[in-house]
């Protein structure tokens, strides 16, 4: 009975603790919400509304109705219209489109020969599953009204595959997940560091110092740049050694880039440390970041393709537009310039980061 008494009272005990630590609390809640509706959504075999460009050079009524065509199937959402495939390649190169539609001046006269195809697209062959749209794409009946006697056609388009012709899964998974590790190793790394430094009692020493709160962050955040530099050369080198990852754009431009997301993730990892107060609960909210960033940010599955209020929810998040960065400066050899947006939305993170740990940030113990 007394054993029973003993066990019970522990119970209680750690029950107790639970409900005063309301961060692990809310982490036994979240995690299986969050869970269930990112893998609800994010997960989506059948792709919807890629982002599309055209180029149609005959522009008659027969390519006019084939765009209509494509546009009624809702697998691709067609958001430029350029003048020449030069141009649908271009688009191709800076990330802005999946896949370029390019109709030739003789459309009309390719669309008659059922021998030939009657116009082309220009994928985006990175990203296998985008590639898998082309096919379906290529073998969706179209028909020409106009045409008497003109029978569905199963074939209207040749598929022009760019930047993976090998499809390797690999050349479009290890640039994604330089982001993963970066984000994992970079967050937990500043947030459990600090933690600890309060934990150990480190902190009292830098209280009666004259260095500012601003110092202090900046100084923890740019010896962790360093460390994430080489930790991304390293994963570069045994991306190429044993992977064969091409890289076709500037490294130079690949370090400023990443260096920019490095410091996102630290800025980020410095606002946690000023939220949780042990390691655990670090290492608890670093995981609970990390899993939103494997599903939404276009690391497995096509961003296009999820529900507008997650691709809002992926746009916040730092790993998508490093993920964007890494894919068009290593595979599509697109510069900086090209990705400036991209490259914008992470200085912007960064700094928003960085001021919300700063001023939650005291130099006193609580």
């Amino acid at each position: 009975m007394k054993n029973f008494s003993r066990l019970i009272a522990i119970m209680r005990k750690e029950l107790l603790q639970l409900k005063r630590d309301k961060l692990t609390f809310g982490m036994i809640v979240g995690i299986p919400v969050m869970q269930m509706l990112l893998f609800g959504f994010a997960i989506n075999t059948d792709v919807r509304n890629l982002v599309a460009g055209v180029a149609n050079e005959a522009d008659s009524h027969l390519s006019r109705q084939l765009i209509a065509d494509l546009e009624q199937t809702q697998v691709l959402r067609i958001d430029y219209v350029v003048a020449s495939p030069d141009e649908l390649e271009s688009l191709l190169r800076g990330g802005k489109i999946s896949i370029g539609i390019y109709i030739p001046p003789d459309f009309d006269r390719r669309s008659i020969d059922a021998r030939r195809s009657a116009a082309q697209l220009l994928v985006d062959g990175v990203d296998p599953t985008v590639l898998g749209v082309a096919n379906q794409i290529r073998n969706l009946p179209l028909k020409f009204d106009s045409i008497a006697g003109q029978k569905e056609r199963a074939s209207t388009f040749e598929i022009r595959p760019y930047f993976n012709p090998e499809h390797r899964s690999s050349v479009f998974v290890i640039p994604g997940l330089m982001g993963m590790i970066l984000t994992l190793t970079m967050m937990l790394f500043t947030a459990v560091a600090v933690v600890r430094e309060r934990e150990h009692g480190n902190l009292e020493l830098l209280i009666n110092t004259p260095i500012s709160t601003t110092q202090l962050m900046t100084g923890k955040v740019i010896p962790y740049i360093l460390i994430g530099l080489i930790q991304l050369t390293l994963i570069m080198a045994v991306g190429d050694l044993l992977f064969s990852v091409p890289l076709r754009g500037s490294i130079l431009e690949l370090y400023i880039a990443s260096s920019v997301f490095i410091a996102a993730n630290l800025a980020l990892g410095l606002f946690v440390s000023t939220v949780v107060k042990t390691q655990f609960q670090a290492i608890q909210v670093t995981i609970f970041f990390l899993m939103p960033s494997i599903l939404i940010t276009g690391f497995i599955f096509p961003f296009e393709g999820m529900p507008g209020i997650i691709q809002v929810i992926g746009e916040a998040l730092p790993t998508t537009h490093y993920i964007r960065l890494t894919r068009g400066i290593m595979l599509r050899g697109a510069t900086l310039f090209e990705m400036r947006m991209e490259l914008l939305a992470l200085a912007v993170f960064t700094l928003i980061a960085m001021v919300a740990a700063i001023q939650r940030f005291t130099k006193r113990l609580d």
